[in-house]
C-alpha cells in the first residue's frame, strides 16, 4: 500500500477541542484508527489522538471515490489524516462527527496486532510489555503518563517555590553511594565503575554551596527481588537541605504530597475517570508513629516483629488495614538504617530516620544526616564499609559541612498509589527488572 505524504497538512484541532458549536467548520485531524464499524452504506472510523477520539463518518453515496477507497483500506492502528467538516449530530456520544473531504493514510500497522488497543480483550502483563508502545496507545496507558507529567510538574513547582535548586548528579560512579552489594558494574575505559544507586553523597555535598537541592532522575539497584513493587531501574525524587533536621524535611515532604494530590484532582479528572480511581487529598500534618509504637500496634494484632528488624510484608499489609492513607514511621533503630543517618542524641539506639508509608507500601525514606567527619567514619566501619572507598565524599566534610537532612521518593511506587495500579511495571514506560531488558 502506498503511504501518503503529510505535505502541507497541519492539525487544526485535537479531538477533544471539537465541539457541537463548531458545526460546519473545516478541520484537519490527525491520529490513529482505534476502531471501524461498517453498516454497508456508511463506514464509521473512530480516530484517536492523544486527547481522545472523534468519529469520522464516510457516506458511500456522498463521499469522493478516493476517500471511500482509502476508508475501505483502513485497519486498526493505521495512522491517518482527515480533512473535513464538523457536523453536529445526536448519533454520537459527544454530539459531533467529521465528514471527510480527503483522507491520507500516513502509516500502516501489521495485523494481527499483538493486543487489543480498545481493551475489550484483556492481555497479560508480559504480552503488554513485549508490545509496550502499542500498549501505551490504550486509554489507560496514556492516562497514567499524563498523570505522571502533572505529578512531576507539581513537584518541581513546589520545590522551586520552597527555594530548592534542581541539580543533576553523575550516574557513573567509582564506589557505592549507600554501601551494600546491590550495584551494577560497568566497564569505564581501563577501570571498573558502577551505576549509581542514588544521588545521596553528591546531594549532601551540594548543600555546602546551594544549601537546598533536588533531583529527579533514574537510578539503578542490582537487587534480585522480583515483586509487583520492584524494578531495577527506577525514578527517584530526592531533596537535601542544609541547616535542617528530619522534622524540617518531613514538613516539606508532606506538603509536597498534599500539593501533588491536589494538582491531580484539579487537572486530571478525565484521566482518573479512565483509570477508575479516586485520589483523597491528605490533611497535613500527616500522622506520625514511632517505630516502637508500630511494633506495639502490630503486637496487638498478634504479629511479632523483633526490635531492630525491618517490617516484613505480612506486618506491612496489616498496617495497611489499620492506616488508610499516608503516614510517617519515625525513630527507626539506628542499626536498621544506613551509615549516613544520624543517631538520636537522647537515645543513640534510635535514629533520626523516617519512612513515608501509604497504607502498606513504603513511598519515601529520609532523615537527618551525620555531618561530623569522624563520626561518619565510625559509622562506615560499624557497617563493615571501608572509609577509603568514600574518601572523596569524606573530603567534603573538611570544608564546613553544615547540618543537613533529606529524603528520597520512589516516583514509580508513588505513581502506583496515585493511579491505583497493582504492578509497578504499569507505571514505568519501559520497565527493567531481573528478567526484562527489552524492549
Amino acid at each position: 500500500m502506498e503511504i501518503d505524504r503529510l505535505g502541507n497538512w497541519r492539525r487544526t484541532h485535537y479531538s477533544r477541542e471539537i465541539t457541537p458549536e463548531m458545526d460546519g467548520e473545516a478541520v484537519v485531524v490527525l491520529g490513529w484508527v482505534r476502531d471501524i464499524r461498517d453498516l454497508g452504506g456508511i463506514r464509521f472510523v473512530i480516530l484517536q489522538d492523544r486527547e481522545g477520539t472523534v468519529q469520522v463518518t464516510i457516506h458511500r453515496d456522498k463521499a469522493k471515490r478516493e476517500s471511500i477507497e482509502k476508508a475501505d483500506a483502513l485497519q486498526r492502528q493505521y495512522s491517518l489524516g482527515v480533512k473535513g467538516v464538523i457536523k453536529k449530530t445526536e448519533m454520537t456520544p459527544r454530539g459531533i462527527e467529521v465528514i471527510p473531504e480527503e483522507i491520507k493514510i500516513l502509516g500502516i500497522a501489521q495485523h494481527p496486532l499483538p493486543l487489543d488497543i480498545t481493551s475489550r480483550i484483556p492481555a497479560e502483563i508480559d504480552v503488554r510489555l513485549d508490545a509496550r508502545v502499542l500498549d501505551l496507545c490504550r486509554d489507560e496507558g496514556r492516562a497514567i503518563f499524563r498523570v505522571q507529567h502533572v505529578v512531576l510538574e507539581a513537584m518541581r513547582m513546589l520545590l522551586s517555590k520552597e527555594g530548592f535548586v534542581e541539580v543533576h548528579t553523575p550516574r557513573i560512579i567509582a564506589s557505592a553511594t549507600e554501601g551494600g552489594a546491590a550495584l551494577f558494574s560497568v566497564e569505564y575505559f581501563d577501570q571498573e565503575a558502577f551505576l549509581a544507586q542514588s544521588p545521596q553523597l553528591y546531594k549532601e555535598q551540594l548543600t555546602l554551596s546551594l544549601e537546598k537541592v533536588f533531583e529527579i532522575g533514574p537510578f539503578f539497584r542490582a537487587e534480585e527481588s522480583h515483586t509487583r513493587r520492584h524494578v531495577n531501574e527506577f525514578i527517584s525524587v530526592d531533596i537535601e537541605q542544609a541547616f535542617a533536621t528530619e522534622v524540617d524535611v518531613m514538613n516539606v515532604l508532606e506538603e509536597l504530597i498534599q500539593h501533588v494530590c491536589e494538582a491531580i484532582n484539579e487537572r486530571c479528572r478525565r484521566e482518573l475517570e479512565v483509570l477508575k480511581h479516586q485520589i483523597e487529598v491528605p490533611e497535613v500534618p500527616l500522622e506520625r508513629f514511632t517505630y516502637r509504637e508500630i511494633l506495639e500496634e502490630l503486637e496487638q494484632e498478634q504479629i511479632h516483629v523483633p526490635w531492630g528488624e525491618d517490617l516484613p510484608t505480612q506486618a506491612c499489609r496489616k498496617l495497611g488495614n489499620l492506616h488508610s492513607n499516608f503516614y510517617f514511621i519515625t525513630e527507626w533503630p539506628t542499626e536498621s538504617k544506613t551509615f549516613y543517618i544520624k543517631p538520636r542524641d537522647d537515645n543513640p539506639t534510635s535514629c533520626e530516620g523516617f519512612d513515608l508509608m501509604w497504607r502498606w507500601v513504603e513511598i519515601a525514606s529520609g532523615g537527618t544526616r551525620v555531618h561530623s567527619k569522624e563520626f561518619l567514619i565510625q559509622r562506615l566501619r560499624e557497617q563493615g564499609l571501608n572509609p577509603e572507598s568514600f574518601k572523596y565524599h569524606l573530603k567534603a566534610f573538611d570544608y564546613g559541612m553544615p547540618p543537613h537532612a533529606g529524603w528520597a521518593i520512589g516516583l514509580d511506587r508513588l505513581m502506583m498509589v496515585l493511579t491505583g495500579r497493582k504492578n509497578i511495571r504499569e507505571v514505568v514506560l519501559f520497565p527493567r527488572d531481573r528478567f526484562r531488558l527489552t524492549p
